[in-house]
């Protein structure tokens, strides 16, 4: 850590040709990045240090140039030093979603946020960069994380053969549910966390190194049913239904998929997500010693209960988070 300060600044003292500056932390991300805002005279930066062995630079510098070519505002990269993990960024502002939407600002915030994703969705084309897959592998590794580290790390569950095939079954059936939504880019972390409130250009986007071509609902249920942010049922749902709208307008979604289909992807992939962050809060607990997501799995997991409920499909999912889940989180 000590020597990667010392390599942040003696890097920025040549790429800013002083060391006039003013360097404090702006944020640590759920990987191994770290961020710095700079003050150089009247300007900001960021700094956005991710150690070469840990992370690899390469994507946030191709998917930035790609998303702002189809009009969403992220950070210019105008300095990398690829070798050593190392890139000057513009900066967007210091107050994310998270930090500024509150009853008074919310409709505005959210509407521009929304207007962002449909951007995304619309014009971004392979013509643009070539994004990974979100295939069947991805989504079932993502999923076997709430077995591994929640189930079994963090809440000491022993996962026999019923139970293993339990979660088996219904990871497929929910990785069958993503994988039959028409694709479209998807920045994958798309949340109050990685949007920054702004009065004009509004959001700044940030964190979409993980892009790839998957399902239309994911970045929707990522946004409207947030892990550090819950919304009214009805909210959620006047949102869901005017956004359906839009993308049938577009002819993103074909004309058959009404309201009631496009709610049954929305709500399925919210339980492959939120399985999926789950396990990473605490696989960020147990092997990265950052407990501070844990307060988050009450929310996170109450959404899976919720669809669960709902769902009779999930019904052997309802029956796992009602004996072995939610009791031990209390």
């Amino acid at each position: 850590m000590a020597d990667r300060y010392e390599l942040v600044n003696d890097w920025l003292r040549g790429a800013l040709g002083s060391s006039a500056y003013r360097i404090e932390p702006a944020s640590s991300d759920a990987s191994f990045r770290r961020y710095y805002r700079v003050g150089h005279g009247n300007a900001s930066y960021i700094v956005m240090d991710a150690p070469p062995d840990k992370e690899d630079c390469r994507p946030f510098v191709q998917i930035a140039q790609a998303l702002a070519g189809i009009g969403l505002n992220v950070p210019r990269v105008l300095q990398a030093d690829l070798e050593q993990g190392l890139l000057l960024l513009t900066d967007l502002g210091p107050r994310t979603y998270f930090e500024a939407v509150d009853e008074h600002s919310h409709e505005r915030f959210y509407d521009d946020a929304l207007s962002a994703l449909f951007l995304l969705q619309t014009r971004g084309t392979g013509d643009d960069i070539t994004l990974p897959d979100y295939d069947h592998a991805l989504l079932i590794a993502e999923m076997g994380l709430f077995r591994d580290w929640l189930l079994t790390t963090h809440l000491g569950v022993t996962v026999d053969e019923g139970l293993d095939r339990a979660l088996s079954e219904t990871f497929e059936y929910l990785a069958a549910a993503a994988l039959a939504q028409p694709r479209v880019w998807v920045h994958r972390d798309y949340h109050s966390r990685n949007l920054i409130a702004r009065e004009s250009d509004n959001p700044g986007v940030l964190d979409f190194q993980d892009a790839v071509m998957g399902p239309v609902t994911y970045d929707l249920v990522s946004l409207l049913r947030d892990c550090y942010i819950q919304w009214p049922a009805a909210r959620v749902e006047g949102w869901l239904a005017a956004y359906h709208r839009r993308l049938g307008e577009a002819g993103v979604i074909p004309a058959r998929i009404d309201l009631a289909q496009f709610r049954l992807w929305f709500d399925l992939m919210g339980v492959q997500r939120h399985l999926k962050a789950a396990g990473i809060f605490a696989r960020l607990n147990h092997r990265d010693g950052k407990p501070g997501y844990l307060k988050d799995l009450p929310r996170t997991l109450g959404y899976v209960a919720d669809v669960c409920r709902r769902h009779p499909p999930l019904a052997a999912l309802d029956r796992i988070m009602g004996r072995h889940v939610l009791p031990r989180l209390q």
